[in-house]
């Protein structure tokens, strides 16, 4: 396949080689994530369609991979030959067993369906990524798809008419009842940096709280996570939660983890929160879970065009309060 600069997704993630990564237990912590444990919460039987690279059958995520459609090679079988799909997968939903714990998702107990609709290098192609997104809200039901992860942006120069298409696609997605979760992008910090598709009105879109660390790698932006407002003036992000030198599944062998920054890392772990909150009320509508996060994320004391509504919490978001 022949991808070309009109036609353009990719995925808006960096890593790094140093060895000063955000392991999940942080992460976590800072989540609030030891409520969910102490109740016993998973994500169990909540599906996430993952739109990425693929999915490598990392040992930490193989059990729970219920399904792989190939809209790259047309192919069969589950794989990730560039690895960031993988990363994705392991901050939603790892199960840790490779590190006893230490880099557990947020949602060990969903279940994952991963679409794969960018190539070796990070690039796609916006006509097969409608594609894939017709096929996911066409089995959703029957795979109980109630997230749709879309760690990705568009480049700047695509063809407006497919982009329009892709953009109606998510939104259609969302009325469906598929709770759609994009990145940010990493164009930040001027405002009105929000990566398309994360400027979509109906949708959650995902920055990262923590882009302007001293952390930060040297690829990336000090203050990279997109701001809003959107070109509608529409405020974005909602929600913000850790994106940077986060440590997840490889799609590798050996090691067995890495290490990525970028609001794609920061989107998995909203994704993630939320199969967590669809397991104990599972009739919630999209709408009705964007209200949920309205009303329990917590301010960083951040501008309101970089936090949005703040940082997700997740005993807060389980419980319905502040």
């Amino acid at each position: 396949m022949h991808f070309t600069v009109r036609n353009h997704l990719y995925n808006p993630s960096y890593i790094t080689k140093k060895h000063n990564g955000k392991n999940m237990n942080r992460v976590r912590n800072l989540l609030d994530w030891d409520f969910v444990r102490q109740k016993g919460y998973t994500g169990d039987g909540v599906g996430v369609a993952v739109f990425d690279t693929g999915i490598f059958p990392h040992p930490d995520l193989k059990h729970r991979i219920i399904g792989m459609k190939d809209f790259v090679e047309d192919s069969y079988g589950i794989y990730d030959d560039n690895g960031h799909g993988t990363h994705v997968a392991g901050i939603l939903a790892g199960d840790g067993s490779s590190s006893e714990g230490k880099y557990t998702g947020i949602a060990p107990g969903a279940w994952l369906y991963a679409y794969k609709i960018l190539n070796e290098g990070g690039n796609g192609n916006l006509n097969r990524a409608v594609q894939a997104l017709e096929d996911c809200i066409s089995r959703a039901k029957a795979y109980n798809l109630r997230i749709l992860n879309f760690s990705m942006g568009m480049g700047k120069n695509v063809n407006s008419e497919e982009k329009k298409r892709l953009l109606n696609c998510l939104e259609m997605a969302w009325d469906a009842g598929i709770v759609v979760v994009c990145a940010a992008g990493n164009e930040g910090p001027l405002p009105m940096s929000i990566t398309p598709p994360g400027n979509l009105r109906k949708i959650i879109t995902v920055g990262a709280m923590d882009d302007e660390s001293s952390n930060v790698p040297g690829n990336l932006n000090r203050g990279y996570s997109g701001r809003g407002p959107t070109g509608s003036y529409i405020m974005k992000p909602e929600v913000v939660a850790p994106g940077t030198n986060i440590t997840s599944c490889n799609a590798k062998r050996k090691p067995l983890y890495t290490i990525k920054s970028g609001t794609s890392m920061s989107t998995p772990v909203v994704s993630g929160a939320i199969a967590l909150l669809l397991e104990k009320y599972p009739n919630l509508t999209p709408a009705q879970v964007k209200l949920r996060l309205y009303h329990t994320c917590v301010s960083m004391g951040l501008k309101k065009n970089h936090e949005g509504w703040g940082m997700l919490n997740l005993k807060n978001l389980l419980t319905g309060s502040l």
